[in-house]
């Protein structure tokens, strides 16, 4: 049988050196590890990155082309007025840091608490950070009605823990000389001046972040599940003006009668926070956290040093992107539907979309078989899982509808103004759906986005375009590829369904424990002994005793998601092949001397190519719920039969787990 072109190309480049029953992962992608050097601009590279890359090239062609088409139409006209306004940089290089003047005016002018409450609400609806965060969603309690989410935020670093564990000290001592230069060149502070207002602002952030939930807190939908009464929700902070903040957003108790408060904890020791620090010092850290949502829209030294700590210190990029692709960037983010919809008539043709519906359906039918027949939980519950299953709503590359942008108003010559006029664009979308009823076509990615998600509360899967071509996904390859790529990944997100906090929604996304609680019990045994052995996990670039290891409770529910993911790809890829006329996946037929298992196993190791610098790494071991590509792949077919028997696995070799010590779930 002839071999296909995909085919050929993964096992070109297999890496003869490294056996697969020792590490998967480097004998698929060992090779291109070596011959990669991660560009400057980049933080990390591999398969995802180049499918964004790629995605932005797209995005840059079509911005162009509407550019150069004098088109009338409404959208196109600010797609390009948008990009032209980032891309004008002499004038902006000209303005300095004077498009802060109107935010420093309203602070300079806040004399009283009560005053820099008020100026929290107006720069907190044009896309400026605040102490807390708030956003109107559908309800986890009642899927049909929009509630507001209310949640910590308010600081300069990635997590509470980096302002108290030592593992972090030298980022924190990075931080705390970064603030000066960065507060120098946007307000005009002298040396002292700015070296003062890094000592305010450490300490009021510092105190905010001794409030916060952790990580592994923030991941949990019952902790974080507290609907309160609008007063007692407002209550919480004692004497910092929350209500009068929400009522000038526009939240109400007559709009918005409860609140979903994720972390009352840190409501409540905002309270204190504020009670405790005084007003020329929480204006100082109102200023900070405005120049760092401003910072990269204003002159490029202001950009050059925000970029310095947050690119370079944070990921250990070398150097900033090229100003072309943070243009796309800001595009996608402002008018990202407007541009998917030329995206999608150009990249994503009909026969795509079909074929995917097909391998979607597969991946459903795989888990309703696995679901079925899983011999550790009791028919009860089993009944329960299947009835959720079977109320999934996959979307696939694009919504139903278009978002409106009649209202967005854009000035090719005001990049500041247009940053705060996209922000009160999306603040003002989502406070509008206060008493409206649930939009259940919405996306929350656009469908140039290189990702996909599954959202507990509308119990949906969604996979924007972009993530549907190679290695990911493609139409000429052999069926394998596929199941073993975006197979994957299509379980892996019906698998967050039944992780270990999306199982605690049912079918109509509403949380509600639906498990007996013997097989809750037999669910937590298993999740457990996986969080035991991803905790074991050191990324390989660290020394073996790094304190950096992986968080198993940080990333249990993804590492469900790619356990899940892999072994109902292979069971989907089993179904396809039945219905090819196979007697079942291992009558596949045999390329390059690969069975079609042994291509599903390749084909999922080779979605997780990637390299990253020490940095990124470092800051993604912290705070990211994925586990690090390596342990994606191995730390998963370790716990795979199809795995140990399709590469004939055996005791001594590095990714053999005796039968009994595998963990199987779903």
């Amino acid at each position: 049988m002839s071999i296909d072109t995909t085919t050929q190309q993964v096992t070109d480049a297999l890496n003869a050196s490294v056996r697969p029953q020792d590490d998967l992962f480097r004998f698929v992608n060992g090779t291109w590890i070596e011959s990669t050097q991660i560009p400057a601009d980049q933080a990390s590279a591999g398969s995802f990155i180049d499918l964004r890359n790629q995605a932005e090239e797209d995005v840059r062609t079509i911005i162009t082309e509407l550019a150069q088409s004098g088109s009338d139409d409404p959208d196109a006209a600010k797609i390009g007025a948008l990009y032209n306004s980032f891309m004008n940089e002499s004038v902006i290089n000209g303005l300095g840091a004077t498009p802060l003047d109107p935010d420093l005016r309203l602070l300079d002018s806040a004399h009283t608490k009560a005053d820099l409450e008020m100026a929290i609400a107006q720069f907190y609806s044009t896309g400026v950070g605040a102490p807390f965060g708030i956003e109107i969603d559908a309800d986890r309690n009642d899927p049909d009605r929009y509630i507001p989410w209310a949640y910590q935020s308010g600081l300069g670093l990635p997590d509470e823990a980096f302002y108290h564990a030592d593992e972090y000290a030298p980022i924190l001592d990075a931080y705390r000389t970064f603030i000066p230069t960065l507060y120098s060149l946007a307000t005009g502070a002298n040396d002292v001046e700015a070296k003062e207002a890094a000592t305010q602002i450490l300490a009021v952030e510092t105190a905010i972040a001794s409030h916060h939930f952790t990580v592994v807190e923030s991941r949990d939908a019952e902790l974080t599940n507290n609907v309160m009464d609008y007063d007692d929700f407002t209550a919480l902070t004692g004497n910092f003006g929350l209500k009068a903040i929400l009522t000038a957003l526009g939240i109400t108790a007559d709009n918005a009668p409860q609140i979903l408060c994720m972390t009352p904890r840190a409501f409540t020791g905002l309270g204190e926070v504020w009670e405790s620090f005084d007003v020329e010092t929480l204006r100082t850290y109102l200023l900070w956290h405005l120049i760092l949502a401003r910072a990269p829209y204003l002159a490029d030294d202001i950009s050059a040093a925000n970029f310095a700590f947050y690119g370079t210190v944070l990921s250990g990029q070398e150097v900033q992107r090229d100003r072309w692709k943070r243009g796309v960037v800001l595009v996608n983010g402002g008018l990202g539907e407007a541009v998917g919809k030329i995206y999608v008539a150009k990249h994503f043709p009909p026969e795509n979309k079909a074929k995917m519906e097909q391998l979607v359906a597969d991946l459903l039918a795989a888990y309703r078989e696995s679901i079925s027949t899983l011999d550790w939980m009791t028919d009860e519950t089993r009944e329960r899982a299947l009835a959720k299953l079977a109320t999934f709503t996959p979307k696939i590359g694009y919504p139903v509808k278009w978002k409106d942008y009649s209202a967005l108003e854009i000035s090719e010559d005001d990049l500041l103004g247009n940053i705060r006029a996209v922000s009160k664009f999306e603040f003002d979308e989502n406070i509008a759906r206060l008493g409206k009823p649930v939009d259940r076509d919405e996306w929350h990615m656009t469908p140039q986005t290189v990702n996909a998600y599954y959202n507990p509360v509308m119990n949906e899967i969604v996979f924007p375009a972009a993530i549907l071509q190679p290695p990911f996904f493609d139409a000429e390859a052999d069926p394998a590829w596929n199941y073993g790529g975006i197979g994957a990944v299509i379980g892996h997100e019906i698998g967050h369904g039944f992780d270990d906090q999306g199982s605690k929604y049912d079918g109509s996304g509403r949380l509600n424990n639906w498990w007996t609680e013997a097989d809750l019990a037999e669910f937590t045994k298993r999740t457990k002994a996986l969080v035991d052995q991803y905790s074991a996990y050191v990324p390989a670039q660290f020394p073996p005793d790094s304190p950096h290891h992986v968080n198993g409770e940080l990333t249990l529910g993804e590492n469900i998601g790619d356990l899940g993911g892999l072994t109902i790809g292979l069971k989907a890829y089993n179904i396809a092949c039945k219905r090819a006329g196979l007697a079942s996946s291992e009558q596949a037929p045999v390329l390059a001397g690969l069975s079609g298992i042994q291509r599903v196993l390749l084909s999922y190791a080779r979605i997780w190519q990637e390299v990253r610098r020490d940095e990124l790494m470092l800051q993604r071991v912290a705070t990211d719920p994925h586990s690090p590509s390596e342990f994606r792949c191995n730390g998963v077919v370790k716990n795979v039969d199809a795995f140990a028997e399709a590469f004939n696995v055996q005791p001594g070799d590095a990714l053999y787990l005796a039968p009994e010590e595998r963990v199987r779930i779903w």
